[in-house]
């Protein structure tokens, strides 16, 4: 048997024995021994295998499914330029801890700075991105150590083959190999925390630093204080609208809290982050401050969920002031247009049915939702926000998906501009994305540079595109909506396969004043 064939074959054993069931592969010929030992296997009923052609879609496809598993997924290419191509969904899994494992041919090391094709320099090319690395040549690898790897991150193998690329053998390799159960991350002890302030405020993170909504919960009805959750989809005792309330310079000077404790990264609203630097003591709980966000800082910094001792006396104001303004954030956003993206992220939020899967893209979407959607729960939310790029957002939802029976995606035209790659080879997959079209990026309108001399090319980047006809052109079911009924009329239909609808929207400015308004009535 040639070398390429036996160390394909001593992978692939290593991943099926490790429990890692699902792979994502693009087509190649340096990775020609991994996908025929692949195939193999997924035929022998040991795998999961996915085919995507581009390798950035498919690594965001496999952080997708990653997300959703709560478990590894793998994703398998060819040499040179391939490899550079799942850089966005490498970096994306370090800022969020999830444990992508890419694995990728190469030439062999001989053959590297001596003008072959398609051969660069690939170990290390991700940098301080992954949590460990490998170059490979040895067949008789053991990968103990990059799944050990993985508990902290993605981790990238590059695999050296030599010619020939095809087996030579026709022995019967899978017989006897047995899928076991995915290693699960350990917990460290966990450390006490003595709280003394009773006008305190619970921050939570979109990501929840990696912890799940039943631990968060659990814990916040133990400490008593108000939640401000960046997912109100997740926390149906948080407080409404926080982002909006807390747009008030008055408004945070009465509500500041003495402490404030921050559960992974608030990324979507400054009036949140202005609420947190507020506080007169900040404690931070995350595991990345480990390895990752190293230089965070706060009064105390905490790896995971701590034991609690309260040592203060119930202020039994507190939360009702929270309340209190709360509702005049709500009795703000009353007279919300009936067609807009508020409205919609507030309806969407309102309507979807217990159970549901929602993918929420980066930029506006996901503040609107934070900002008007009613706090509930029954919503399993997902999104990416460990780099909060718009890249790969229809690939991540379409990798959440491929686990679950349906879910909805809500995405701007930009970013479903950005990932139309990711629609391709998704068949058997149950996915409604609903694109909100307003010609551009709508989020630099609600900025400071909205204004500038050449906004509009530098920053509006109207495309004028028909997204209806460039979904149908790649075999998407698609419709056009325009007003509220008829997208709520879709949305509650069953979901079945791969399907788009466009809800075309007033214009930017139109949307960047009504924010405005309702800032300047919250004053």
């Amino acid at each position: 048997m040639n070398t390429s064939t036996q160390l394909a074959r001593r992978i692939v054993t290593e991943l099926i024995e490790g429990g890692i069931n699902d792979i994502v592969l693009s087509p190649g010929s340096r990775n020609a021994p991994l996908s025929i030992a692949l195939y193999e296997a997924e035929k022998a009923g040991l795998l999961n295998l996915h085919i995507r052609i581009d390798e950035r879609t498919a690594g965001f496809f496999a952080l997708g499914i990653a997300k959703a598993a709560k478990k590894a997924a793998a994703v398998v290419c060819t040499s040179g330029t391939a490899v550079a191509n799942y850089h966005p969904a490498v970096l994306e899994a370090h800022h969020s801890h999830i444990p992508l494992l890419v694995i990728t041919a190469d030439r062999p090391a001989r053959m590297r700075e001596t003008g072959a094709n398609q051969t660069t320099i690939q170990n290390g090319i991700f940098a301080n991105a992954v949590a460990y690395e490998a170059d490979i040549s040895d067949p008789d690898i053991k990968l103990t150590r990059a799944f050990n790897g993985l508990l902290s991150g993605p981790v990238h193998l590059n695999l050296q083959f030599d010619e020939p690329l095809v087996p030579d053998d026709k022995s019967k390799w899978l017989k006897g190999i047995k899928p076991r159960d995915y290693l699960l991350t350990s917990k460290s002890p966990r450390e006490e925390l003595v709280i003394r302030q009773s006008r305190g405020v619970l921050v939570i993170g979109h990501d929840r630093a990696g912890l799940s909504v039943t631990e968060i919960s659990d814990f916040a009805i133990e400490l008593g204080w108000p939640i401000v959750a960046e997912d109100p989809l997740s926390f149906p005792n948080s407080i409404a609208h926080a982002s909006l309330l807390l747009t008030s310079e008055k408004t945070r000077e009465i509500l500041q809290p003495d402490v404030v404790l921050v559960i992974g990264r608030t990324t979507l609203s400054r009036s949140i982050n202005a609420l947190v630097k507020s506080a007169r003591k900040e404690i931070v709980i995350d595991p990345r401050i480990v390895d990752i966000d190293v230089k965070r800082s706060a009064d105390q910094i905490l790896e995971g969920l701590p034991k609690l001792t309260n040592e203060f006396t119930f202020d039994e104001e507190w939360i009702p002031l929270w309340h209190k303004y709360s509702e005049k954030a709500k009795q703000a956003i009353a007279d919300v247009p009936d067609w807009s993206e508020q409205n919609i992220a507030r309806q969407l939020s309102a309507r979807l049915p217990e159970g549901s899967t929602l993918f929420i893209s980066s930029s506006r979407p996901i503040r609107d939702i934070e900002g008007f959607a009613e706090p509930r729960a029954g919503i399993e939310t997902f999104a990416n926000r460990g780099l909060a790029g718009i890249d790969g957002n229809i690939s991540t939802s379409l990798g959440i998906a491929s686990q679950r029976d349906s879910a909805v995606a809500v995405i701007g035209d930009l970013s479903f501009l950005h990932d139309l790659t990711g629609l391709i080879g998704a068949k058997g997959i149950n996915l409604c994305i609903l694109v909100l079209n307003n010609d551009g990026g709508g989020i630099f309108s609600t900025l400071p540079q909205n204004g500038v001399d050449g906004f509009e090319k530098i920053f509006g980047t109207p495309h004028g595109l028909d997204l209806n006809a460039i979904a149908t052109s790649m075999g998407i079911t698609t419709k056009n909506v325009k007003n509220m009924k008829q997208l709520l009329q879709e949305l509650s239909l069953p979901i079945q396969g791969i399907s788009v609808l466009v809800a075309d929207l007033p214009n930017r400015e139109v949307n960047a004043k009504y924010l405005k308004k309702i800032n300047s009535t919250l004053l």
